[in-house]
């Protein structure tokens, strides 16, 4: 089956309303930004600008108006899975304008959302290649359970990596659009046809906010977009036994792997995983390698920069995905060396980290007489990036309330110690006792 043989109606619909829903919110910011602005304050806050973080609903306006010009087969597979969305879109999008829903709700929300997508499709994971486990998922509840949590995880592991513009919606991208790849090997032209119309819409909104970041994607996007991905790879091999289980889980590796990473990396530091903390892959990315080599740029192309870092991760088991679809030998092989290969990236960042650390700047007196020139010039101490007390709450970076309070300087380049945040070492170069 060819990409040609593809409708382009719902891509072209899908596109145009996301971009042009996406920037009607951007321009009308002054109306609903009181409910809608994203502050500048917090551990994993790198913006300097409040920005509006409801790009989730330019998204679903998107889908809904695609879906009224798809041809009656993938209007029947995409109309139950944007109902069965809501829950997890709505508690997502009431947590981006009350900030009052913990991430306990939202995920809980995004888990019942898959329990009503089994509802109105029947569709479950019956096969994953591990007999032990394809055994236990003979039984119906506790297939139903184990395929809803599976989507609340994946749905989760996309709002952890939604750090920096572009990243989140780039990477569902490089993933819908290889789950449509592998539909499309498989014969599959309706599925194939739905990933590609997801696809188009969430490039609709990530125009809008890669690079410069004038609209976020909010939790109630990444929920969405997160549970999409996660029920279309359940699609994907429910409707295609050709298909390994594996092959989804590779499309969807780099937000899988940052959140196990991350759980690990936390519980061996003696902390909640669920404790928030910046020393994500994307987030040392930004503080040891954008804000001291790309610092001449303006601050949201350096956060832009941060997001290819991540794409090129992702795309190494996407491809592996797409080219052995059917053989799961291969993509378990593929599935260890795509982690090692973050691992890896994941080190030689701590390693840049560590080495800016060790390079503090030169601050010049302002002299204004000889006298003064004469003062001997001492390095100046580099502010780490996140302040952790022992209650675990960042401090908050005074440069930022600075820029804001001045937006002409907004777009200057920024010290080495980008933002003024306080950053410790990284919890995994030592252990705490």
């Amino acid at each position: 089956m060819s990409l040609y043989n593809l409708s382009l109606a719902g891509i072209e619909i899908g596109f145009a309303t996301s971009l042009i829903v996406s920037l009607l919110l951007v321009l009308t910011t002054r109306w609903h930004g009181r409910y809608s602005l994203d502050a500048t304050r917090g551990v994993q806050k790198f913006h300097i600008t409040p920005t509006p973080r409801i790009g989730g609903a330019a998204i679903m306006t998107g889908l809904w108006l695609a879906l009224g010009v798809l041809p009656q087969a993938q209007r029947d597979l995409l109309l139950p899975v944007l109902l069965a969305s809501l829950p997890a879109f709505v508690f997502g999008l009431a947590e981006d304008l009350t900030r009052t829903v913990s991430v306990r709700t939202r995920l809980l929300a995004t888990i019942g959302s898959g329990v009503v997508c089994w509802l109105l499709t029947d569709v479950t994971l019956q096969h994953t290649g591990l007999p032990l486990l394809d055994g236990m998922l003979g039984w119906l509840p506790f297939s139903v359970l184990f395929t809803a949590f599976a989507v609340g995880g994946v749905a989760n592991a996309v709002n952890i990596i939604d750090g920096f513009n572009g990243l989140a919606s780039g990477t569902v991208i490089i993933g819908l659009g290889t789950l449509g790849l592998i539909a499309l090997g498989a014969g599959d032209i309706h599925l194939a046809q739905l990933c590609f119309v997801i696809c188009a819409v969430t490039a609709g909104f990530f125009v809008v906010n890669f690079p410069l970041g004038k609209l976020f994607l909010g939790d109630g996007g990444a929920y969405l977009l997160g549970f999409l991905l996660a029920w279309l790879s359940v699609m994907l091999v429910y409707r295609n036994p050709s298909v390994s289980a594996w092959a989804p889980l590779l499309a969807c590796a780099y937000p899988v792997f940052e959140t196990v990473f991350t759980i690990m990396r936390r519980l061996w530091c003696r902390r909640h995983p669920g404790h928030p903390d910046s020393w994500h892959l994307h987030s040392l990315v930004k503080t040891a390698i954008t804000a001291r080599y790309l610092r001449m740029l303006p601050p949201p192309l350096r956060n832009a920069f941060v997001s290819p870092v991540s794409w090129g991760i992702a795309l190494v088991p996407a491809a592996l995905a797409v080219n052995y679809a059917g053989d799961p030998e291969v993509l378990v092989q593929g599935a260890l060396a795509s982690f090692a290969l973050y691992l890896g990236v994941y080190a030689l960042v701590v390693l840049a980290w560590r080495a800016r650390r060790h390079h503090a700047p030169i601050v010049m007196p302002n002299a204004t007489s000889p006298q003064a020139a004469a003062v001997a010039v001492k390095p100046a101490a580099v502010k780490p990036l996140i302040n952790t007390g022992s209650n675990g709450q960042s401090a908050t970076s005074g440069l930022v309330a600075a820029r804001i309070a001045n937006p002409s300087g907004a777009n200057q380049p920024g010290t080495l110690a980008d933002h003024g945040h306080k950053q410790a070492a990284p919890v995994l170069a030592r252990r705490r006792m």
